[in-house]
């Protein structure tokens, strides 16, 4: 069935807009607070405490991403699925940057293109839920909603949703923004020693020999330029990262979200990319109202389940203008579902003539609960279903520009197979997600080689008269 052209607007949405102007819509994955005047105070604390992103590092990344929509950039978006307060420490956070780094090293070395480095982290404390309470041994509590909301541990204290929280993810955020830039600064990411950025733990890896083949290769590289220069060339001794998070808990965002001097409109500040998840993605929602009003690029999450009509909708509200590198969409299909609904909500956007960035997320189609209740992703399934964007893009004469994992830098066993071929016993070993699994740095490193060899082939099919 033909999709119908929906044409541009000829102006901007005129309908005025506020930061608070979400208040009026119906707002999903909301926590009940249970004191008005404590919430308050909190967001009043909020509001006055210094932005965690600038308004030009954000207008900057929103450039890189119209890049990427050409065809001229890639985007590496990955961390964890949720954060934690505790693990808000160096160590995590370097090797979280270490994997990052090394997967996009792999990148810029087999895509021949800049990667633009965008984290989830420094604000991904909170996570959609499919349920408001959950019910163990006959005693029901609220979810768990991350740890800006509530604690993960099954008690009435635990899971009351606590406004302070706010606060101490504001601080965690700073916290780890200003650890990620001092590693920058001081040459964290220089390209002249990329042997720094390993992880102690992977030289057992089956992948080890070839990114040490590969880092050589680059250091090789870097010398040959600078000699041919004939001095040291400063923009290989540093890279970029940005920050992202699910823009899910709204009065928190509210709070961040402030107008800057010498620019005209809104900025929310808690982060450089924000972005809407499946759940909260109704038109007349909360959460795409608060959305299509700040001034930072945003993406949407886009499932199987999402019809044609309803993803041109929001391509409209979100982006009236038409904006380069204003609007991504972030599928996420399953490998069993991704053929089928794929197609059709790329001729959907095509039908309205609009740019967008098409990322492919591989992990949250793809999760499933073992017979022990504990919840997993098989390694064959994220490969195959980011394959088949691939060749989807291809077909469809678009371009596959990103990816959106959920990873880690440490040594954790919560995804079966790759490289070492994780069964479902490894997974006792370490399991240390507090909701969905991630890819250890192993997997990372060996999904970024495979992005490598597919997207070249995906090149060569669309190259084809």
């Amino acid at each position: 069935m033909a999709i119908p052209e929906r044409p541009l607007r000829a102006v901007r949405d005129a309908r005025p807009w506020q930061p608070d102007g979400w208040q009026a819509r119906p707002a999903a994955q909301m926590p009940t607070y249970d004191d008005p005047d404590e919430l308050q105070s909190v967001l009043a604390q909020l509001s006055r405490l210094p932005p965690l992103v600038t308004s030009w590092e954000i207008l900057t990344l929103k450039q890189l991403l119209a890049d990427a929509q050409q065809g001229r950039r890639f985007l590496l978006q990955g961390g964890d699925c949720a954060e934690s307060f505790a693990d808000c420490n160096n160590e995590v956070i370097a090797n979280r940057l270490k994997v990052l780094l090394q997967m996009s090293l792999v990148l810029i070395h087999g895509l021949r293109m800049p990667v633009v480095r965008v984290g989830r982290f420094a604000g991904q404390y909170a996570k959609p839920r499919s349920g408001d309470t959950e019910t163990i041994d006959g005693v029901t509590l609220p979810v768990y909603r991350g740890d800006l909301v509530n604690g993960p541990e099954f008690t009435p204290e635990a899971r009351r949703a606590d406004p302070v929280r706010m606060l101490r993810g504001h601080a965690r955020s700073a916290m780890t923004m200003n650890f990620v830039r001092a590693l920058v600064d001081g040459g964290f990411a220089d390209l002249h020693h990329p042997e720094y950025w390993n992880l102690s733990w992977v030289e057992h890896s089956p992948l080890a020999t070839e990114y040490r083949r590969m880092v050589d290769g680059i250091g090789d590289a870097v010398r040959f330029m600078e000699t041919l220069a004939g001095e040291p060339i400063a923009s290989f001794q540093r890279a970029e990262f940005y920050t992202s998070h699910e823009a899910l808990l709204l009065p928190y965002e509210q709070a961040m979200t402030r107008q800057v001097p010498r620019q005209w409109g809104w900025f929310d500040l808690s982060a450089h990319f924000p972005w809407i998840g499946m759940r909260t993605a109704a038109t007349d929602g909360a959460h795409v109202e608060f959305c299509r009003g700040i001034r930072n690029p945003v993406a949407v999450k886009v499932g199987p389940s999402m019809q044609a009509d309803h993803l041109q909708e929001l391509v409209e509200i979100l982006d009236p203008d038409d904006e380069p590198g204003r609007l991504t969409l972030i599928h996420r299909m399953g490998a069993g579902g991704i053929a089928q609904h794929l197609p059709r909500l790329i001729e959907a956007v095509k039908a309205t003539g609009r740019r967008v960035l098409w990322v492919c997320d591989p992990m949250h189609g793809n999760t499933e609960k073992l017979g022990n209740g504990v919840k997993t992703r098989r390694f064959a399934s994220i490969r195959s279903e980011l394959e088949q964007a691939f060749d989807i893009h291809a077909a469809a004469g678009t371009r596959l520009g990103g990816v959106h994992l959920e990873l880690t830098g440490e040594d954790v066993t919560e995804c079966l197979g790759g490289a070492r071929d994780l069964s479902e016993a490894d997974l006792a070993r370490a399991y240390k997600s507090t909701v969905d699994p991630r890819l250890n740095y192993e997997q990372s490193l060996e999904l970024a080689m495979l992005i490598v060899r597919k997207s070249g082939r995906a090149e060569s099919v669309r190259d084809l008269p």
